[in-house]
């Protein structure tokens, strides 16, 4: 679907603890997650968040636009398994100002972003009391004579019956 040209936290690797980043083990935190986790209800999570990017983008009812959201990378979240007890934790991300992650798309993509509702998930997460920070993103459309021999992925072999 995408590459990942570049990546500003590629320095970081795993650290003592077995946290990485980008998150590729995780998925965006949503209000289900957090009953069970909490007990409570919080609709200003990272899914609702797609979920209204969505509707917004598509003119649709969130509800309609909710079974759309799929899987997350979590591109500034520092996340692992603990070595002695394999269980999932997040830690603070050691993304700074500067830092990006850069992907060539290979097939049309419809993306959105939710700037962490948790910040940068040291201390408390999906609250409104966490400091969150500005995201930028930039897109750009290849030359495409600089893609003539771009081995571009085939359409799957299936057929589709109506």
């Amino acid at each position: 679907m995408a590459t990942i040209s570049h990546d500003t936290l590629g320095w970081y690797g795993f650290d003592e603890f077995g946290g990485g980043v980008p998150d590729v083990i995780g998925t965006r935190c949503d209000p289900c997650t957090n009953r069970l986790l909490s007990g409570g209800d919080y609709h200003h999570c990272c899914h609702f968040n797609l979920c209204r990017a969505l509707a917004h983008h598509k003119g649709i009812d969130i509800k309609a636009a909710e079974p759309h959201v799929h899987d997350v990378l979590n591109v500034f979240m520092c996340t692992g398994f603990t070595r002695d007890t394999q269980q999932y934790f997040m830690k603070a991300s050691p993304v700074r100002p500067g830092d990006f992650l850069e992907m060539f798309a290979e097939i049309d993509l419809l993306g959105a972003l939710s700037a962490c509702p948790g910040g940068d998930c040291s201390a408390s997460h999906s609250s409104d009391a966490a400091k969150c920070y500005p995201l930028k993103v930039e897109m750009y459309r290849p030359d495409m004579a600089l893609l003539k021999d771009w081995p571009f992925p085939e359409l799957n072999g299936y057929q589709l019956e109506a």
